[in-house]
């Protein structure tokens, strides 16, 4: 595995363990404390971009072509056989929350972030073990 690629996945490890950190207290905090909000934010956009970019590298690595698309990149990988297509599908939609947190912030919600968005970081868990066996 290309260096970069590993950097990156040690990035996005550290982020999720940051992120693991504050599920207990997400609900009570993130409406409260813009400081938190802030961080839990961050950190959700830093791990949404980085397994964008993890797929962009790992189809250059391959030699697969660019993708059109953040959505396309993460399909692509599936496509490929690199992550299992059904998985790559599903998995795809976090270049939606990316742009989501980019750019429409202001309209997010402690529950949809604290509830939904925070118990499914196992995704990216598994997301990385696909790359790093490809």
């Amino acid at each position: 595995m290309r260096p970069e690629i590993t950097k990156k996945i040690e990035r996005i490890r550290y982020y999720l363990t940051l992120l693991e950190t504050y599920k207990k207290e997400c609900k009570e905090r993130f409406e409260k404390d813009p400081m938190f909000e802030g961080a839990v934010l961050h950190y959700l956009y830093l791990v949404a971009d980085g397994c964008i970019s993890l797929a962009e590298m790992t189809l250059k690595h391959k030699g697969l072509g660019p993708a059109q698309s953040y959505y396309e990149a993460i399909d692509m990988l599936g496509d490929y056989g690199i992550v299992p297509r059904d998985f790559a599908y599903h998995f795809a939609k976090i270049a939606s929350f990316r742009n989501f947190l980019a750019h429409d912030y202001e309209a997010i919600e402690a529950k949809l972030i604290c509830e939904a968005l925070m118990k499914r970081l196992e995704e990216v868990h598994t997301f990385l073990g696909f790359i790093e066996k490809a």
